[in-house]
C-alpha cells in the first residue's frame, strides 16, 4: 500500500466518528494554543519592559545624596545633600567606566506662554544628560555646553508641555516662555519618549542648563549638588564596574571610615532591567510547561482512542490481512491516523494561541510578539506526541492473529 493510499484510508477511518476524533484532539488543541499564547504574551510583556527600560536610558546610574536623621527619623536619600560639583568632575574624569556624567536639578512651578501655561518638573542639566537618556530632539536642538558655561536662557520643551502651552503640532521653536517670572527662549522640542514602568510621563518635563537653574530658578549652596547625578557607562557590561568605581571614589573622597555607611545611594536600572527580564522569563517559561502538560494528556488521550478503535476494527484488520496486508502496513495506518489526529489538533491550536495572544495582547495593552520558531515546534511536539503515543496501538493492531480476528465478534 503506498503512502497516499494510507493516508487516504486514515483520513476515511477518522472521518466516521467525526465528534470523537475532534474530542480526542482537543487536547492537542489547548496544549498547543496554551504554549503559543503564553510564549507570545510572555516575549510582549518582556519587549515591554525593555522599551520601558530603554525610555529610560542606556547603561545608566543613578547617584543620589545622602539622608538625614533627626530624633531616630530618618530622612530618607536626597534629605541631606552631600555631592558636590567637585565629586562630579571626579566621576567624569577619574573613572574609566564612565562615559557621561550629567547633574540633574530639579523643581516643579508653572511654565508660561502668552495666555497659557501649564505646571510641570523644571530640570537643570547639561548636554551629557540627553545622551545618557538616548534623547534626542524632534524639532529644534538641545542646548549646548557653550550654553551652560555662559548660562544662557534657554530651555527645551517635553512634548507634552509643548503640546499643553501651544497645541499638537504647533512650531515651538524661537518662541518665550516664562518660568517663575524669567523669559527663556525654545531651542528645542523632545522626541516623544512615553511613560515610565510607573506611569510618569517622561514628556511632561522642560530642561534648561543647570547653570542657569542656579542663578535665575533656584538659587541655594554654589559647590553642592541640591540633586542627583546621571551616570552612563561605556557599555552595559560595565555599569557594574562603574557603580564599584564611583563608590569607592565618593567614599575617598567624602573620607568615610571602613565600616561606615555610605553617605550616598547609586541606583544600577541596568540590573534592575535585566532582573525584571528575568522574572518575565521565568514566569513564562513556568506558564509555557504548563500549558505543555496538556499535550501529554492530549497524547494519552489519543493513545486512549486508538486503543478502542484497535478494537472496535479487530474484524476489519482481520479481513485486510487476508487479502494480503502486512503487518507493517496496519501499522503504519494507525500510526498515520495518530499523527493526523495530532498534527490537525496542532494546527488548530496554532489559530486558537494566534487569536488568544492578540486578544489579551489588546486587553492588556502589550505587544505580541508570535515567533515563527515557537509555532514550529509546538506543531512538531504535537506531532511526535501523536506518534510516541499512537505506536502502541498501532502495534497491537499490527500483531493480531488473522484468523483470530476475523473471529472477533
Amino acid at each position: 500500500m503506498n503512502p497516499l493510499e494510507t493516508l487516504r484510508v486514515a483520513w476515511r477511518a477518522l472521518g466516521r466518528n467525526k465528534l470523537r476524533s475532534f474530542l480526542t484532539a482537543l487536547g492537542i488543541v489547548i496544549g498547543v494554543g496554551a504554549v503559543i499564547a503564553m510564549v507570545a504574551i510572555g516575549d510582549g510583556a518582556k519587549a515591554r519592559v525593555e522599551q520601558s527600560f530603554a525610555a529610560m536610558g542606556s547603561n545608566m546610574l543613578i547617584v543620589m545624596p545622602g539622608s538625614t536623621s533627626s530624633g531616630g527619623v530618618q530622612g530618607g536619600f536626597g534629605s541631606m545633600p552631600t555631592l558636590t560639583w567637585d565629586d562630579l568632575r571626579a566621576i567624569q574624569t577619574e573613572v574609566p567606566s564612565v562615559r557621561y556624567a550629567a547633574p540633574a536639578l530639579r523643581t516643579t512651578t508653572s511654565v508660561v506662554a502668552e495666555d497659557q501655561n501649564w505646571t510641570t518638573s523644571v530640570n537643570g542639566t547639561s548636554p551629557a544628560y540627553f545622551a545618557i537618556r538616548s534623547w534626542s530632539a524632534a524639532r529644534g536642538a538641545i542646548f549646548n555646553a557653550s550654553d551652560v558655561d555662559s548660562g544662557t536662557k534657554v530651555v527645551v520643551l517635553g512634548q507634552t508641555v509643548a503640546d499643553k502651552l501651544f497645541g499638537p503640532g504647533a512650531e515651538a521653536v524661537g518662541t518665550t516662555v516664562r518660568i517663575k517670572g524669567v523669559p527663556f527662549e525654545v531651542v528645542g522640542v523632545l522626541a516623544a519618549k512615553g511613560q515610565s514602568p510607573m506611569g510618569q510621563d517622561y514628556d511632561d518635563a522642560v530642561f534648561v542648563p543647570y547653570t542657569t537653574f542656579q542663578s535665575k530658578l533656584q538659587g541655594g549652596l554654589k559647590n553642592v549638588i541640591a540633586g542627583v547625578l546621571f551616570i552612563g557607562a561605556t557599555d552595559a557590561d560595565a555599569t557594574s564596574v562603574a557603580e564599584r568605581q564611583i563608590t569607592a571614589l565618593l567614599r575617598d573622597r567624602h573620607h568615610l571610615a571602613s565600616g561606615a555607611d555610605d553617605d550616598f545611594s547609586i541606583r544600577n536600572l541596568t540590573e534592575m532591567a535585566s532582573a525584571t527580564q528575568e522574572g518575565t522569563k521565568t514566569l513564562t517559561t513556568l506558564l509555557a510547561a504548563i500549558a505543555a502538560v496538556s499535550l501529554l494528556v492530549g497524547g494519552i488521550g489519543i493513545m486512549n482512542i486508538m486503543l478502542v478503535s484497535v478494537t472496535e476494527r479487530t474484524r476489519e484488520i482481520g479481513v485486510r490481512m487476508a487479502v494480503g496486508a502486512r503487518p507493517r502496513d496496519i501499522l503504519l495506518q494507525f500510526l498515520v491516523e495518530a499523527l493526523a489526529l495530532s498534527v490537525a489538533g496542532g494546527a488548530i491550536g496554532v489559530a486558537l494561541g494566534v487569536s488568544g495572544a492578540a486578544w489579551l495582547a489588546r486587553t492588556m495593552g502589550w505587544p505580541m510578539l508570535v515567533r515563527p520558531d515557537v509555532i514550529a515546534i509546538a506543531v512538531v511536539f504535537s506531532g511526535l506526541v501523536g506518534v510516541g503515543f499512537g505506536l502502541y496501538p498501532a502495534q497491537k493492531a499490527s500483531r493480531l492473529d488473522p484468523i483470530q480476528a476475523l473471529r472477533f465478534e
